[in-house]
């Protein structure tokens, strides 16, 4: 019994794929969205003026230094510290339900403090109370911890159309034309 036990688990760390079951679009595109828009949003408020060194500060054979100034923003160690944090932003998101096609997606409901307090139309979203955020967050902890290299490439860019990028061509998550139709 005890080596039929072990059989199977060496097959499964073999075969991690098949005992992976298929993920579902709506969350996990949506969690990719969401995290475009949240890092999208949180670069936003950064002052453009600040910078931040990076390079080495070895001398080249010319004895000059060779020391780079990018914006903080836009820095590999901002934006690594963004992503540590970007899916507790996940509880302001909700299931909502496109009320002409019924399409679903899960999109923030919550106001930002920058638009003055405005709040969505709450009548298409379906608020399932914490196990709806939790599964969002769950989605958005593994996109991160998958994709961390390339979010933080194509943030680092200032590449325009990051989220289309990032959730169809990087992640193939966003599968559907549904989705290939949607502008963050």
């Amino acid at each position: 019994m005890v080596q039929w036990i072990g059989f199977v688990l060496v097959l499964m760390a073999v075969e991690p794929k098949s005992a992976e079951g298929k993920r579902d679009e709506v969350l996990y595109c949506s969690a990719c969205m969401a995290i475009a828009e949240e890092l999208k949003y949180s670069i936003s408020q950064i002052d453009p003026k600040k910078t931040v060194h990076v390079g080495g500060f070895r001398l080249n054979p010319d004895g000059s230094l060779t020391d780079k100034k990018v914006p903080l923003a836009r820095s590999e160690t901002h934006l690594s510290e963004l992503l540590e944090g970007v899916c507790n932003n996940m509880s302001d998101y909700a299931l909502y339900e496109e009320p002409d096609t019924k399409q679903q997606s899960y999109r923030r409901f919550a106001p930002r403090s920058s638009n003055g307090g405005n709040f969505p139309d709450f009548k298409n979203f379906q608020f399932s109370g914490p196990e709806g955020s939790d599964s969002l967050k769950f989605a958005c902890e593994t996109i991160v911890e998958e994709l961390e290299d390339d979010i933080i490439a194509l943030f680092a860019r200032e590449d325009e159309r990051v989220a289309q990028k990032l959730c169809s061509e990087v992640s193939g998550l966003c599968k559907s034309s549904v989705f290939q139709r949607t502008e963050l």
